[in-house]
């Protein structure tokens, strides 16, 4: 189990790294156009594993109310600890500090990834069809997530290796994430199903919070026909990859 664990956690961050990296590789203006479906696809996604994987894993396992008061718990800390990111870059702006947002960007995506990790974990300990289905999701919203990592890193001067670099080491937090959460839900299989919870949240609140709203932002622009079609598409993909 662990084999399979580090396998697709590993896969999960090489996969959305040299994703994002083939992705550069195309002009600005056609990267700017193909961003929104990219986004709407992972929201699909995101939204799909939430909903059609872990919550009803979870709720298989655990006390329902129990479960959802986890999943609302985890929620409202994703919350504070973004804002806690967010307050203490703007104190630093504020004071003149150097505090640079690509800084800010790494560490905050540094723990992103190792909540990924813990998630992926979480998914094989329950099943290894939800562990597969995960890493995937895994894969899609971290892609887009990535690329716009590599745009702020490269607008503060970092030249597009060191952005790379600095993205990979990032990436790394998923291993320990995923392995210290196996050698702990290992001893501890009560407190899988809450982990769950936790994972479902996390998936929520990423899809929700930090990338619909670039969605509405971009609707003054084009029309959301094909966002609504790839976001359909992201859900339908994880419907599909759950059930076979």
């Amino acid at each position: 189990m662990l084999q399979l664990i580090v396998a697709f956690t590993l896969l999960g961050s090489i996969g959305a790294l040299v994703g994002a990296a083939l992705f550069l590789v195309f002009p600005e203006a056609m990267r700017r156009s193909l961003l929104p479906y990219l986004v709407s696809y992972a929201i699909g996604t995101l939204l799909g594993s939430a909903f059609l994987c872990l919550i009803p894993a979870g709720l298989e396992k655990a006390s329902s109310r129990l479960f959802m008061a986890i999943m609302l718990g985890g929620f409202v800390a994703f919350f504070l600890l973004e804002m806690l990111l967010l307050q203490r870059h703007s104190l630093a702006h504020e004071r003149g500090g150097r505090s640079s947002p690509g800084l800010m960007v790494l560490i905050g995506d540094a723990f992103h990834n190792f909540v990924d990790g813990v998630v992926i974990a979480a998914a094989f300990m329950t099943s290894t069809s939800l562990g597969i289905t995960v890493a995937l999701t895994v894969i899609a919203h971290e892609i887009p997530q990535e690329i716009g990592e590599f745009a702020i890193l490269l607008d503060n001067g970092f030249s597009r290796l060191k952005a790379f670099l600095l993205n990979a080491l990032s990436a790394t937090a998923a291993l320990p994430g995923a392995v210290l959460a196996y050698l702990w839900l290992g001893n501890t299989q009560s407190i899988v199903p809450f982990m769950l919870a936790i994972s479902a949240a996390s998936f929520v609140y990423v899809a929700s919070v930090d990338l619909i709203p670039t969605l509405h932002r971009d609707v003054k622009r084009r029309p959301p026909v094909g966002q609504i079609v790839l976001l359909i598409a992201g859900i339908g993909t994880i419907a599909i990859v759950s059930l076979f």
